[in-house]
């Protein structure tokens, strides 16, 4: 056993550190399409922050990169260790500490997931907002990533909803940030920093998350329309209408056709409107009272066939939750009918027909194809890149997201750069911008160890990865 190892082995326990041939497949990949897996030497599973000290105090003086792991579940290669490296796998890492209805607060260890945490908040009247399209993601992939999910438009994302972390350096040293407080302006808020940054910084080893009250009664009005800049045009009228959904998103009518005959999905809806539709406008209402929450539908569906909606479908119960659990699987039916790569650009509301027309010629010009849904409340663009020369595939993703910062708005919205879209990043990013950041991650990781493949990364290096190599 080499010193390292053995110096592993000795902080978490010979049975919480595998090595070689004993590292699972798993270990090697989250769900990204484009990146290759690649096992780590070393997966070591801490049990506390102080244990999570240590690993990476002897990391930063070995030179061991490091990446983080939760449940796997991310789209864009954060969780793809180096061949020589450790993954720090919060598995067990996985309770709830504590559910403080007064401050409507939960304080959660990285490895719980979001159904975890859900049923922990069942009988308080309260719950976490925060629902990307996987619950069994985690907490900390939340930190990570800064995850948003569809009910991001009226809740807001991670961002938001972080109040505070306990989070270890890559020297060893535990600090705190924020706290059970909704606003701080003392100095740099670290707490906001480290969100979002992917495990490069710190790692998050205790979070506090804002909780909101569980309204009981809830419905689904989904509204064809004939095209997709009508869509456009009437997401911002009803973010405007003061009827507050909870859930705004567009499915144009490929990915809607993919929904309903992979999900199983029965809405309802009559052939002759299906095959007329170009896309369709998904709204989800909630309310304390069946009462009000019934003057909210009809007004919504009053409101979407004054902006041109073909008709509307209040979908209740097993219908709604179907669609909606649908939806939140786009990613996998993207994957199931031959996606090459995703995209989950953001750009202003105001600019989303501008873009998706654009995106979509620029596919076309290519040989390809772009469809897919979103978060229309949010801007936040998710599109299946069909596209099976990798040459060409990969400068039409460039060309896609030039186009998504040329109007206003950023590379990702809420699943991360990873490996995956970091070439991207540094190729079209400020570079004035992207040394100020380099600055910033060499303060919290003097070494150079947490996840160094992510952000700053030698671009030949994650071309090279890629299982479809090849500059664009």
């Amino acid at each position: 056993m080499s010193d390292i190892t053995a110096r592993f082995a000795d902080i978490v326990g010979e049975h919480n550190l595998l090595t070689g041939d004993a590292v699972p497949d798993d270990y090697a990949h989250d769900e990204v399409l484009t990146t290759a897996p690649q096992k780590p030497a070393y997966v070591a599973k801490p049990a506390t922050a102080e244990e999570v000290s240590r690993l990476l105090q002897a990391a930063s003086e070995h030179h061991v990169p490091v990446t983080a792991r939760g449940s796997g579940t991310g789209l864009s290669g954060a969780a793809i260790p180096r061949e020589d490296g450790l993954v720090v796998s919060f598995e067990r890492m996985n309770a709830v500490l504590e559910v403080d209805t007064t401050n409507q607060v939960a304080v959660v260890q990285p490895g719980v997931t979001l159904t975890d945490l859900d049923a922990a908040t069942a009988d308080t009247g309260l719950r976490y907002m925060v629902h990307p399209g996987e619950l069994s993601s985690s907490v900390g992939g939340n930190v990570g990533t800064n995850a948003g999910g569809m009910r991001a438009v009226k809740y807001g994302i991670a961002r938001h909803n972080v109040l505070g972390l306990q989070a270890v350096l890559a020297t060893g040293e535990i600090i705190r940030t924020g706290g059970r407080i909704a606003k701080v302006s003392t100095g740099y808020d670290l707490t906001q920093l480290i969100v979002g940054s992917e495990g490069t910084l710190a790692l998050a080893t205790e979070v506090i998350v804002k909780l909101h009250p569980r309204l009981d009664h809830d419905a689904t009005v989904l509204a064809p329309f004939a095209d997709l800049d009508q869509v456009m045009a009437a997401v911002p009228r009803v973010v405007a209408s003061g009827l507050a959904p909870y859930i705004l998103e567009y499915i144009d009518n490929m990915t809607m056709a993919a929904l309903i005959h992979t999900q199983n999905l029965e809405l309802g809806i009559p052939a002759a409107i299906r095959d007329s539709c170009q896309a369709y406008l998904v709204v989800a209402l909630e309310n304390r009272t069946a009462e009000r929450l019934g003057e909210d539908v009809e007004a919504a569906g009053e409101l979407l066939a004054e902006l041109g909606a073909v008709d509307a479908y209040v979908l209740e119960g097993v219908s709604a939750r179907k669609l909606i659990e649908a939806r939140e699987k786009a990613f996998w039916t993207a994957k199931a009918i031959g996606a090459d790569d995703i995209i989950d650009a953001v750009v202003p509301r105001s600019a989303m027909p501008k873009f998706l027309a654009g995106a979509r010629g620029l596919a076309a010009e290519a040989g390809g194809a772009a469809a897919g849904c979103g978060h229309a409340g949010d801007g936040n663009v998710h599109l299946a890149i069909v596209c099976k020369d990798a040459a060409k595939k990969k400068r039409l993703m460039a060309d896609i997201l030039a186009l998504a910062m040329e109007l206003g708005g950023a590379i990702s919205g809420e699943h991360g750069l990873g490996r995956a879209k970091t070439p991207y990043f540094l190729e079209l990013e400020d570079p004035a911008k992207v040394a100020l950041m380099r600055r910033i991650k060499q303060s919290f990781d003097p070494a150079g160890i947490l996840n160094p493949d992510v952000l700053f990364a030698d671009p030949r290096r994650q071309w090279i990865d890629s299982p479809t190599s090849g500059l664009c």
